[in-house]
């Protein structure tokens, strides 16, 4: 079963961040704090209870604490920034209070930028009083390399512990703009990858058969997956960008296509018609698409006290919709329940250990709020 948003008109509750409150189109309200201020923030994630990382495209690497004080991570590699591409996710180890270990995304070239693609790296992060990255290695690249500055996609997360895929790390590679790739074995382009914490190949990687490089792909058919996460119950979900609509909201499983570019909700930017999904059973589809576009970025599943009601509920950031977007699940099967709209880009969307919602809105000028019940 599928839901479909199609929206002609809209009119949210609020558009506007009346007394620090954003209501939502349902009803629920937010209270925000802008904690600090960036430019052109990209991902971001949490160190500990106390202090977050913060990507920004250009190359920087933040340490920020609750209160907002800032501190400039050293040692970060040189990141070729331009077009959709820079400095990119940032995601820690499982056991990082032992090992210190960070990964991290971005776009790389070995050619002065004629070329790029992007890279991950781990490294170490020891002191927090004085931030630098250490020991880095690359583990993994996102071959071949092509001269265009979009889709890069790189996304990282971590498999759950005590499950199938603890200490893997599944990475979304975009088609790079090209749309064939996603449906070719032999570039790593429009797959989600996973690979083991080290960079190796798991041997349970389902296509065994496809050549080496198809050894380190998940699924294949893809765009540009934006946000990756894993619900409570184990389950992989991915969205990711349609061409002119059609987001998807996707179920990953081992071993299925997607189907893009044979087949997508949305239309070329041309107006040239796809076919959609329903019409090649043989392709996975969406379990949620929207029209018109949401153009989703950063994704997590919510299991905070902060907003009890909500636990197992998906948040994601809107871009095009300017909102933050959050999804039900009904016996399984998702559909949007709510959007909360304050006229800005969310880039990013991540949950503190207290269940406080903080987001990372896009652009030059990009806040970083703490949302939290009202009253409270």
């Amino acid at each position: 079963m599928r839901t479909v948003i199609i929206i002609l008109l809209i009119n949210f509750a609020s558009n506007a961040w009346a007394n620090n409150v954003v209501s939502g189109s349902e009803g629920s309200k937010l209270e925000g704090k802008v904690v600090s201020e960036f430019n052109s923030p990209w991902a971001m994630s949490f160190v500990d209870s106390d202090n977050l990382i913060i990507t920004t495209k250009a190359g920087k690497l933040w340490l920020v604490n609750r209160s907002g004080k800032k501190s400039l991570v050293s040692g970060v590699p040189k990141v070729f920034a331009g077009g959709q591409g820079g400095l990119g996710d940032v995601v820690f180890h499982p056991n990082f209070t032992e090992n210190k270990l960070v990964y991290i995304s971005y776009i790389n070239s070995d050619n002065a930028g004629k070329t790029r693609y992007a890279t991950i790296i781990r490294g170490t992060l020891e002191r927090l009083d004085k931030p630098q990255l250490k020991n880095i290695e690359t583990i993994w690249k996102q071959m071949p390399a092509r001269s265009g500055k979009g889709h890069f996609s790189h996304r990282i997360v971590f498999g759950l512990e005590g499950t199938q895929h603890a200490r893997k790390i599944f990475i979304t590679s975009g088609d790079r703009q090209e749309q064939s790739p996603a449906q070719r074995w032999d570039m790593a382009l429009g797959k989600i990858i996973r690979l083991n914490e080290d960079g190796t190949i798991p041997t349970d990687n389902p296509f065994q058969d496809k050549g080496d490089l198809a050894k380190t792909f998940w699924t294949l058919g893809h765009r540009n997956a934006l946000g990756i996460a894993f619900a409570k119950n184990g389950q992989l979900w991915a969205h990711e960008m349609g061409p002119r609509h059609g987001d998807e909201f996707n179920l990953i499983v081992a071993g299925k296509n997607y189907g893009w570019p044979v087949v997508s909700e949305g239309n070329h930017y041309s107006g040239a018609k796809i076919p959609v999904h329903e019409t090649r059973p043989e392709f996975m589809a969406p379990k949620l698409y929207w029209v018109p576009t949401v153009a989703p970025s950063g994704l997590i599943f919510y299991e905070g006290d902060e907003f009890s009601e909500w636990k197992g509920n998906a948040f994601i950031g809107g871009l095009k919709s300017k909102a933050l977007v959050r999804i039900d699940f009904n016996n399984g099967e998702p559909f949007e329940a709510e959007r909360f709209s304050w006229s800005k880009r969310v880039r990013e969307v991540e949950i503190d250990d207290k269940g406080a919602i903080w987001v990372l809105e896009d652009g030059q000028s990009g806040r970083l709020i703490k949302f939290t019940k009202p009253n409270k």
